[in-house]
This record gives C-alpha cells, sequence and structure tokens, in this order.
C-alpha cells in the first residue's frame, strides 16, 4: 500500500477511537431510526459494526430521545456521538448519558452561557463537539454578504463558531463543511484546511440515492483525501445506512489509506471473453463483500489482461472458452468450468481467509 500524504492536525479522543493527528481515516455512519426505539437503534448499530462502522451518530430531537440514549450507550460497541440541534438541555442530558461526543452548532444553541454549559459539561468529561456547517443552512448575514452558501461563506460561518468556543477555552473540537455539490464541498475544505490544524470531518451531504450517492461522494471524498484532508468521514446516502459504511471503506481502499476485505479486480469485458463474466463477477463480490480478509481478487474474461491480474492478485480467475484458470498467490491451481468458477474461486477465498486467521493467532 503507497504511504498518502495527511495534512498535519491535532489529535481527538472518541472512546476508544482517535481522530486526527497520525490515527487512521475512521468510517462513521448515523442511524436512520427513531433514537427513542432503543431496540430498532442498537439492530441497526450491530449491523453498522458488522460492516466496519467506528462511529456512529444518532439524533437527539427530543427529551425522549435524550432519556434513551442512556441504554443505547451501555450497548453500543462504537462510540456514540448525539447530534444536537438549538436545545442545550439536550446536549447536557446527552453528556450525562455517557456519548463519547456532541455535534452541535454553537451559534444555534443560543445565549453564550448555554454554550459555556454545554462546554463545561463537555470539559469535565473530554468529550469532542464537532461542528457541523452545512450550505443548506448557513446564517442569514453570511447569505446576504456572500449571496448564496459558497465555499468561503461557509468557511466564514465554520471560523465564527470556532472562535465561540475557543473564547471558551475549549478546543477539543472537529469540522466538517458539507454541501451537497462536490465542487463547493471541496472547495470548502481545502479553504479551511489553510486556516486551522482542527481534525477534519468529510462529506459531501444529501448526496442522492445510493447510485447517484456513491458517485458524488467517490469523487469528493476521493479529492480531498488525495489532498491529504480528512480524518474521519461519513458517505451520506438516502438508503441503509449500512451501505454508507461499505462505500467509505470502498473509498479508502481505493485511495490507498486503509484495508479492510477484499479488493475486487474485474475486467468491463469485450468481444475476446468467451464466458459469461458478468454473473461470475457480481455473484463473487456478493459472497465476499463480509470476509475480513484484505485479499486481492482479481475476475478476469480473457487472454489478453487475464492471467496478468489474475497472477498479480491473492486469487483470481483468467477465463479460456468457456472454462477458465484459477491462479493463488501467481500460480495456475486448477482448470474450472465455467458453471464451477464463482463457487471455486470463493471456496478459495474463504480458505485462504482461514489460512491467514490462524497464522496470525
Amino acid at each position: 500500500m503507497m504511504e498518502a500524504f495527511r495534512r498535519k492536525t491535532r489529535t481527538l479522543n472518541l472512546g476508544d477511537i482517535k481522530v486526527g493527528g497520525e490515527a487512521p481515516v475512521s468510517v462513521q455512519s448515523m442511524c436512520n431510526t427513531d433514537t427513542r426505539d432503543v431496540v430498532a437503534t442498537l439492530k441497526q448499530i450491530d449491523d453498522l459494526v458488522d460492516a466496519g462502522c467506528e462511529i456512529v451518530r444518532c439524533a437527539v430531537p427530543d427529551d425522549v430521545a435524550a432519556m434513551a440514549l442512556g441504554d443505547i450507550v451501555k450497548n453500543c460497541p462504537i462510540p456514540l456521538i448525539a447530534d444536537i440541534h438549538f436545545d442545550y438541555r439536550l446536549a447536557l442530558k446527552a453528556v450525562q448519558s455517557g456519548v463519547a461526543g456532541l455535534r452541535i452548532n454553537p451559534g444555534n444553541i443560543g445565549e453564550t452561557w448555554k454554550v459555556a454549559e454545554v462546554v463545561k459539561a463537555c470539559s469535565e468529561q473530554q468529550l469532542p463537539i464537532r461542528i457541523g456547517v452545512n450550505g443548506g443552512s448557513l446564517e442569514k448575514e453570511l447569505l446576504e454578504k456572500y449571496g448564496h452558501a459558497s465555499p468561503q461563506a461557509m468557511v466564514d460561518s465554520a471560523l465564527g463558531h470556532i472562535r465561540i468556543l475557543e473564547d471558551l477555552g475549549y478546543e477539543q473540537m472537529k469540522v466538517s463543511l458539507k454541501a451537497s455539490d462536490v465542487r463547493r464541498t471541496v472547495a470548502a475544505y481545502r479553504l479551511l484546511a489553510d486556516e486551522v490544524d482542527y481534525p477534519l470531518h468529510i462529506g459531501v451531504t444529501e448526496a442522492g440515492t445510493t447510485w447517484s450517492g456513491t458517485i458524488k461522494s467517490a469523487a469528493g471524498l476521493g479529492a480531498l483525501l488525495y489532498d491529504g484532508i480528512g480524518d474521519t468521514l461519513r458517505v451520506s446516502l438516502t438508503g441503509d445506512p449500512v451501505d454508507e459504511v461499505r462505500v467509505g471503506w470502498e473509498i479508502l481502499k481505493a485511495m490507498e489509506m486503509r484495508q479492510r476485505g477484499p479488493v475486487f479486480v474485474s475486467c468491463p469485458t469485450c468481444g475476446r471473453c468467451q464466458i459469461d463474466l458478468i454473473p461470475v463477477a457480481e455473484e463473487v463480490e456478493q459472497r465476499l463483500q463480509s470476509l475480513p480478509a484484505p485479499l486481492t481478487i482479481a475476475v478476469m474474461g480473457c487472454v489478453v489482461n487475464g492471467p496478468g491480474e489474475a497472477r498479480e492478485a491473492d486469487l483470481g480467475i483468467a477465463g479460456g472458452k468457456e472454462m477458465g484458470l484459477l491462479f493463488r498467490k501467481g500460480e495456475i491451481i486448477k482448470r474450472v468450468p465455467q458453471a464451477q468458477l464463482a463457487d471455486a474461486l470463493v471456496s478459495e477465498a474463504i480458505s485462504m481467509a482461514e489460512e491467514q486467521a490462524d497464522s496470525a493467532n
């Protein structure tokens, strides 16, 4: 894996997860369950953790949700962040429940004394605060000044919130600057990265459905990560948040920044392909998506690039006429009929993963 450039930032502790500094970029998501429904929320958190989620956030819209946080936190295996707007009392109750951090905008909490109460509670518990700026909800005066939610307007909003906390002597914060379009999001983060050394939570907000949102998120997050910007990320999709986690990991894997589970290589197919490769590739990916071992698996359809890619991978198939050669660590281990290709590759991948686990123990 190539070593990626990372912007130097302060380090925060979210429970047992470090954010910023030399810590790896963490993957997080947000529950879309009703926080007041403890059972449903914990079930979704378990699903997120199985997919690789490292930090989870829950909305806290009222007192009942705030009261439910205690039971959720007790049974949550990863750090939980409470998402608070407007009511400082909800933030105080969330801190009392044992959350690992808060997501607030100090400016919408109200009077300075209310923000000071929240800061005091977080300081006593050593809890970080995320300032979350969203292009869709900027302050009226900034919209009047800039005419729209421009990247600079978003940065000015963030700096204003940062100053509120700094004036209260609080610096355990991370910041996000999210818009629903890629170029504005990237531009805003680049501007802020030159202004502060706080860790940055990156994401393209309201990115869309799983299909379009994945593409927008990959474009935006990929650009920022290549610049060394980003210490934790969330992919925002309209759908199952488990998909947010899977996409987040795939982005980090594509940027060669982290590894979790297989990396799949498969050819786009062309007129040279003599096997029905597409269903084979889709079946292999679907059946192995939860495999924890960081294997590179190649599913190739013809003799031009197939043997080379298959040899470079941990496991691979190179298609021939209604059959394929199965490679393991660069060596051909068997010739497999088309109908058995997916089974053979999956079986070999599981076997290799088990061998890796045994050697690690």
